[in-house]
């Protein structure tokens, strides 16, 4: 029997009724508590009625909705038959839903609200192997077709079932090897279709064994606020430490509402994206910047003391002098504990963050302030976390020291290759895919550019798919610039053009509600939002702010040129995968005449040129 078989069975017997997770009750809008004991119950039922609906070993199943409780019950279940979840990003549509449905051949979806319900029913008629459709929202109506039932229904089935379905659940159970698959994870994918990524049971134990060595939550006090999509294996794999460490977890549902639930939940720890926190930074600064001039010296001789203390001692192992940390802690009182009370992580230790670039520079804020921001680097392909910071002896610029029996080295074209028991087993159904990525001897190429520092730290710079070469013969990354610019409170949205191109352009999707807000105050007048972002003033004002992050660019590195989009790049219009990377290739088409405009001789041109 392989140890996620075993884990949540241990785990009830150690924990009980204690809380297990947390999650907003649809239909009180109130938060509810699980206890292991009660997962442990549900999983049995679902596992049980996987099994009467037919579900065979290794057989795959999907998940198509918002983070829900039900997500991980149904995992857990399909563990117990030694089946395959498969996730479907809740905002994918009809289209890239049907794909994954007749890539895996899954027998059974499980979809969230109306208009993932609306998809997977659909689906019955379209994809030859789908055969149940199981509703998880609990406010929706009935649906007439047999194939269809509520989550309720699908657990009676369970619960009905006799001692002979009980048997063969348990048989299956107790079969169950660490080479079974365990996950089938597709890419979202920037370009081409989505690849279903194979990752076994071995690799999830390789997984928890390394982080488990390098992380060390406590049970008693930690609970983590679930905010990413349980299909972004970032997420998941974090909610498996948690669970392997017997840590609660909270289930944010409404990405949107991200911030009450920060605040109502008081996470002592949350994994992320980059844009959660550049978020943060920019609130703290416009907060500051309208402060009265007391408080604002008060907070920057805080911030001073901050980076003093955590960055130059704690962060190196080393004891701060006592002046020092006498007035760090009297800025934890006065200034610290508030601004992280503000956020609603007061008692947060422990954030990790992965899945684009976080500057430098917030990274040194956000360390100051005493949020403990841990930086680290992965792919769906290497089972999420290839490095990341460790407690001590980390370096910001880096993406920590590789994780416990992962190998790294730097390939040609600077390219990251990786090693060890957590790299997948291969894409499904794509021996050529697989290949083209796999050597012979597990060394994956990432397609990822980085180098390595003395100190055996980890250094990513960027896609090597995405690395541009300008008309002149020089590359540009163009996601360096992207992150750097992005930190701006009045830019969404980045899109740097400039492959075979004489100079770098770009594509910027404003703050919309920053910019109205600007133009108020500058009293600008404007019809619509095009009007808007077509102003002369409001273009020279954005023009000063890009020049004042590409200052210590080289010339041939800075955007010369650029153009404000009147609405955002979006997953629906197919400019956004589901993790929110864009899509070069459809935004190069897409904008093809903006694009080429903005290397027209009678644009308008920036004034230094």
């Amino acid at each position: 029997m392989n140890k996620f078989v075993e884990l949540l069975p241990q785990q009830a017997a150690r924990y009980g009724d204690r809380e297990q997770m947390r999650y907003l009750d649809l239909a009180t809008d109130q938060w509810t508590s699980m206890s292991w004991n009660k997962m442990q119950q549900q999983v049995g039922w679902a596992a049980a009625a996987m099994c009467r609906l037919g579900v065979e070993v290794q057989g795959r199943m999907c998940v198509f909705t918002q983070n829900c409780p039900e997500v991980l019950i149904s995992h857990f279940a399909a563990f117990c038959n030694r089946g395959v979840p498969v996730s479907i990003y809740a905002t994918s549509s009809h289209d890239e839903a049907q794909y994954i449905v007749n890539d895996s051949g899954a027998t059974i979806i499980f979809a969230g609200d109306k208009e993932q319900v609306a998809i997977a029913v659909s689906l019955l008629d379209s994809c030859p192997t789908l055969k149940y459709v199981v509703t998880l929202h609990p406010l929706l109506e009935p649906n007439a077709d047999d194939r269809v039932m509520s989550w309720t229904d699908f657990l009676d089935l369970g619960k009905e079932a006799g001692a002979e379905v009980a048997d063969e659940v348990q048989r299956r159970s107790a079969d169950s090897v660490d080479t079974d698959l365990m996950y089938l994870i597709y890419t979202s994918g920037t370009t081409g279709m989505p690849k279903g990524v194979m990752l076994t049971h071995s690799n999830f134990n390789a997984a928890m064994w390394a982080h488990c060595e390098r992380i060390k939550l406590d049970p008693e006090t930690d609970i983590s606020l679930s905010f990413l999509p349980f299909s972004h294996v970032f997420e998941l794999g974090w909610t498996m430490v948690c669970f392997t460490q017997g840590v609660r977890i909270a289930i944010n549902y409404n990405p949107k509402e991200i911030q009450r639930s920060v605040k109502e939940v008081q996470p002592t720890c949350m994994c992320s994206v980059p844009r959660f926190w550049e978020k943060v930074y920019t609130a703290v600064n416009d907060n500051l910047a309208n402060a009265a001039p007391l408080l604002r010296m008060l907070v920057k001789r805080a911030i001073a003391v901050g980076r003093t203390r955590n960055l130059k001692y704690v962060r190196l192992g080393k004891k701060p002098p006592m002046l020092i940390e006498k007035q760090y802690q009297y800025f934890e009182d006065k200034v610290f504990k508030k601004l992280r009370g503000a956020i609603g992580i007061e008692r947060g230790r422990f954030f990790p963050t992965a899945g684009a670039m976080l500057s430098d520079n917030i990274t040194e804020f956000l360390h100051s302030v005493g949020i403990n921001i841990v930086i680290g680097y992965g792919l769906t392909e290497t089972n999420a976390s290839v490095s990341f910071f460790e407690n001590e002896g980390w370096t910001i610029g880096t993406v920590g020291y590789p994780i416990p029996s992962v190998n790294v080295k730097i390939g040609e074209n600077n390219e990251i290759l990786v090693q060890g028991p957590t790299v997948m087993k291969g894409y499904y159904n794509k021996p050529e895919e697989t290949a083209a990525v796999l050597e012979p001897d597990g060394w994956f190429h990432t397609g990822d550019c980085g180098e390595i520092n003395e100190a055996g730290q980890l250094i990513l710079t960027e896609r090597l798919k995405d690395l541009y070469k300008t008309s002149n013969g020089k590359y540009i990354a163009p996601q360096m610039l992207e992150t750097a610019l992005g930190q701006d409170k009045f830019i969404e949205q980045v899109a740097i053009i400039g492959d075979g191109r004489k100079y770098v352009s770009a594509l910027i999707v404003p703050d919309f509600e920053e910019l109205k807000a600007y133009a108020e105050k500058q009293k600008i007048e404007y019809s619509d939002i095009e009007a808007l972002v077509n102003n002369l003033d409001v273009h020279k004002m954005i023009e000063q702010r890009i020049d004042g992050y590409q200052k210590d660019l080289a010339s041939y590195e800075q955007v010369k040129r650029f153009v404000l989009l009147p609405r955002p790049f979006t997953m629906e219009a197919g400019e956004l995968t589901n993790t929110l990377k864009i899509r070069r290739s459809v935004i190069n088409k897409r904008y093809a005449r903006l694009i080429d405009a903005m290397y027209a001789v009678d644009y308008r041109k920036k004034s230094k040129e």
